[in-house]
């Protein structure tokens, strides 16, 4: 039977956005018969002298589905404050985000927020007198009128339990990395005689085991033994890495996480590695943020310790970290076009949700 749309389909990018958008509009337009010129709708956030904002949006909403992609991480953008500026922070841009669901003013059918990474996601529990920032947040999206959240990899996704009756997908970059990685390296053999996963942490292990059961490889860990006496930038510091698992001595491994910030642990996990004979080392991460530079990296490169990193490119990502030689970029646009065209005909998303089929065709074709 065939569906009709939910509403006539409207895409909003906000700032930093706006070369995703576009390529998630090329393909829309190549799929849909009738297409308009476009299904970006012209907003801005402008500012004034002090900071302050507000949105416009130019262009009829009425009746709309509308689907907002935002990266709350793209420190890329700036804005002028008292004659300075200013880089744009997360809570810029949730700010932002909220302004331009304010804009919309209850006219659209509904309202859809694709954030690939979460605002505050690793705020995601309480461990003492704390905020949940990344709840409150759900909640306030919520009560704004957004039916749908869509998330990319979660640090983890039972913050979801904030907002139990409305719609959170967290959506997996499983096969996109596994294409990405075997393109790059063609000798690349997925057996477990020959490559093992590792988590970098006991948090990750779920993403880790699901990755490992679906290219039926062995898992590793390693636990983070932290020095709970005192705090540094608002963590207990890390002072070791135990690996738990077997013998990585010979075979190339992949080690997988949701994020890299500033890197100091993937590095340390990928030269323990090393220091058990480990063959070449991949790290799949799907938000890339180097907030401590690329040196690290360089010299973890050429030191031998990484050989390659995937991340995608829903998240800012400078000129400078395109072009090393260790990088290596994921796109998800034709992904996220498949999610908004299925979404906005009130098609399931179950089988775009689950990469495991794809997976296993994938592997079939290419070993």
């Amino acid at each position: 039977m065939e569906r009709r749309m939910v509403g006539e389909l409207g895409i909003i990018a906000m700032r930093g956005c706006e070369e995703m958008a576009e390529k998630i509009d090329k393909y829309l337009k190549e799929w849909r018969k009738d297409s308009p010129d476009t299904y970006i709708l012209n907003h801005s956030c402008p500012r004034f002298g002090t900071g302050e904002a507000k949105a416009l949006i130019n262009h009829s909403v009425r009746g709309y589905d509308i689907f907002i992609v935002a990266d709350m991480f793209n420190y890329g953008v700036t804005y002028k404050m008292y004659g300075m500026e200013v880089p744009m922070s997360p809570d810029d841009h949730f700010s932002d985000l909220k302004r331009i669901i304010g804009s919309l003013g209850g006219k659209a059918r509904r309202i859809n927020v694709i954030m690939p990474m979460l605002y505050e996601g690793r705020q995601h529990k309480r461990s003492g007198r704390e905020s949940l920032d990344c709840a409150i947040m759900l909640q306030e999206l919520i009560h704004m009128g957004v039916s749908n959240v869509f998330t990319f990899d979660a640090h983890d996704a039972r913050v979801q339990n904030a907002i139990p009756y409305n719609g959170f997908e967290d959506i997996k970059t499983s096969y996109q990395m596994i294409k990405a990685l075997k393109k790059a390296c063609p000798d690349i053999e997925f057996n477990k005689e020959k490559m093992i996963i590792v988590s970098p942490d006991e948090g990750g292990m779920s993403r880790c085991i699901f990755t490992s059961t679906v290219l039926g490889l062995e898992l590793g860990m390693f636990y983070k033994k932290r020095n709970y006496s005192i705090i540094v930038d608002g963590r207990n510091p890390i002072e070791a890495h135990e690996y738990l698992g077997n013998s990585v001595e010979g075979k190339d491994i992949i080690i997988i996480d949701d994020m890299i910030s500033s890197g100091d642990s993937v590095i340390d996990v990928a030269k323990r590695l090393k220091e058990r004979k480990a063959g070449r080392i991949f790290v799949f991460v799907s938000f890339g943020l180097f907030t401590n530079g690329l040196e690290n990296f360089d010299k973890a490169y050429e030191e031998g310790l990484i050989t390659k990193i995937f991340t995608t490119n829903m998240v800012y990502r400078t000129e400078e970290l395109k072009k090393r030689a260790w990088y290596g970029e994921v796109d998800m646009s034709k992904y996220i076009s498949y999610i908004i065209d299925t979404v906005n005909y009130d098609r399931s998303l179950s089988e775009l949700l689950d990469p495991a089929d794809r997976i296993k065709k994938f592997l079939a074709k290419h070993q």
